[in-house]
């Protein structure tokens, strides 16, 4: 019997372009996909819809919808063998969703696009940093979303990050960020700002994008970090400040201890310093691990430049 097991890496949500959406598109932003932690599915073919391991009823719940969705036939047994850990930042969701379509999708002999996958599972309908990680890796640039319209936002860039480079991901134990009804409202709160909006852009395509073409760790992470200051200030007035409440000493702990640029990764509590080689990241790593002891977790790792893997046996 074909088993299809499908591996899709976290992403960084690195930042919005326009969040509170003062032009003709709304949101926009940019992130990159990293090797841990993972969402990894295996699925098999069976006469009903069913699914067992870590965040099954979510699973069974996308499945369905998949299913209506593509008119597809017959039933399926899934099994989640690896979870993000929801509602930190890393993009859990959209990940787990669209490993179940894609797994779907590729037991019915299916060929679908990143934007398909989506629209049947229900994801990308605001950000679709996820989406493009799922389907691309690297670091990706997406254009936002037309006012009235849902459906995933067009990608405009999407590069290769330097081998080298590494991500020190330290996800504080705290309380998680914003999501469902509390984020659409947060989101409804937001005071536009075009001069902000301006900045970002101007940051992205002056400095962070050709430093990560130029492979300069060190520009790229002064731009970094400045877009995730702006894009901060914008969301501070509903997340309580410019980070999440335990954010903010986490990416100063970065910055002070030898990191290139940091930020935190969506809503957080989730937050990530860059480092320019294995070295550096372990160092950073071992004095982060200091900083935090039991009161989170600290992972090296490294940037993910294939996305989401597709296996049949």
């Amino acid at each position: 019997m074909t088993v299809v097991r499908v591996e899709a890496p976290a992403r960084l949500h690195m930042g919005m372009l326009a969040a509170a959406g003062e032009g003709s598109r709304r949101f926009g932003g940019l992130g990159a996909a990293v090797s841990r932690p993972a969402v990894v599915l295996e699925a098999q073919a069976a006469d009903e819809l069913s699914a067992d391991g870590p965040e099954a009823e979510r699973v069974l719940a996308f499945a369905r919808r998949c299913h209506d969705a593509l008119g597809l036939e017959g039933g399926a047994r899934l099994r989640v063998v690896e979870a993000i850990r929801a509602h930190v930042g890393l993009g859990s969701g959209t990940k787990l969703a669209l490993a179940v379509a894609q797994a779907l999708a590729t037991l019915h002999g299916r060929s679908l696009e990143a934007p398909q996958l989506a629209e049947a599972v229900g994801r990308a309908a605001r950000s679709a940093v996820g989406m493009w990680t799922f389907a691309f890796g690297g670091l990706v640039v997406e254009g936002g979303q037309r006012h009235g319209l849902e459906r995933p936002a067009p990608l405009l860039a999407r590069y290769r990050v330097p081998e080298a480079w590494r991500v020190v991901l330290v996800v504080p134990h705290a309380d998680p960020g914003l999501s469902g009804v509390a984020e659409q409202e947060a989101f409804e709160r937001l005071v536009p700002s075009g001069g902000r909006s301006a900045a970002i852009a101007q940051l992205v395509l002056t400095s962070l994008l050709p430093a990560l073409v130029e492979a300069d760790v060190e520009e790229f992470g002064a731009a970094l970090t400045r877009v995730q200051e702006l894009v901060g200030d914008a969301f501070a007035t509903v997340q309580g400040g410019r980070f999440h409440p335990r954010a903010g000493a986490l990416v100063e702990a970065l910055l002070d201890h030898g990191a290139a640029g940091a930020g935190q990764s969506s809503w957080g509590p989730a937050v990530y310093g860059i480092a320019g080689s294995e070295e550096a990241g372990r160092e950073l790593a071992a004095r982060m691990a200091d900083a935090v002891g039991d009161e989170g977790s600290v992972e090296l790792v490294t940037f993910d430049d294939r996305g989401a893997r597709v296996q049949t046996s």
